[in-house]
């Protein structure tokens, strides 16, 4: 990489990182990469959902160039004084596992991306509650989708409800979370309540053709956690 095309790239890096630190007080290497267009959030959503194998194969760029990113990200959050907090990426998926972010998948590697940075002006309590919420694991989402046209991966059964997984859609029975029941959305404190009491759960969803976005429509939580409610 040449020297202006280095200092061209430091300026996109430092652009996206200030960006994003100002609206949340912290900023991740994967706001980074969005920021210069180099990760479509769509992509990073797949990954999340554990259907891409790691991060690195789904950034519309080479190696080399994100490793330069990197440095030069990392360079301009100690210049700037923030405060590294290493947090786990777990997908979205009922296995729970570690999604990956390199290629190589080297530990070194792994734990740069891992890091996020954030403001020193914050109080040691926000501190703690955002590294709190950043290890949070996601929440599991199922899909009602719009019709039964589609197939279990494992079974070749469908049904009413489905959960993406990175070889194709899956039903409930296959993925052991047919035993769940169906909380409607319209009650927030009752929603809270058994998702609170419910150690396993997941949020439905369904798309609307109209709004071009899925909308939530319940909660599936454990049968003693509706009945608490």
């Amino acid at each position: 990489m040449t020297q202006k095309n280095r200092a061209s790239l430091a300026e996109r890096v430092g652009k996206a990182a200030e960006t994003f630190l100002a609206e949340q007080d912290y900023v991740r290497p994967i706001d980074v990469l969005v920021g210069i267009g180099w990760l479509d959030p769509g992509a990073e959503s797949r990954w999340r959902q554990g259907r891409v194998d790691c991060l690195e194969s789904v950034t519309q760029t080479n190696l080399s160039r994100i490793s330069e990113a990197m440095k030069l990200f990392h360079g301009w959050a100690a210049g700037r004084g923030l405060l590294p907090s290493e947090t786990a990426y777990i997908a979205r998926t009922p296995q729970r596992e570690a999604l990956r972010f390199s290629r190589s998948a080297d530990p070194a590697i792994e734990r740069l991306y891992r890091t996020h940075w954030v403001s020193p002006t914050l109080s040691e309590k926000k501190r703690e509650n955002l590294t709190a919420k950043a290890n949070r694991a996601p929440d599991l989402v199922v899909i009602q989708p719009l019709n039964h046209n589609w197939t279990c991966h494992r079974c070749g059964g469908t049904g009413s409800l489905l959960i993406m997984e990175p070889t194709g859609p899956a039903c409930l029975r296959c993925a052991g979370l047919d035993d769940l029941e169906f909380l409607p959305a319209g009650d927030a404190a009752a929603t809270r309540r058994a998702k609170a009491k419910s150690p396993r759960n997941a949020v439905v969803v369904r798309f609307s053709k109209s709004r071009g976005r899925y909308e939530r429509q319940g909660l599936l939580v454990e049968e003693q956690a509706l009945e608490k409610t």
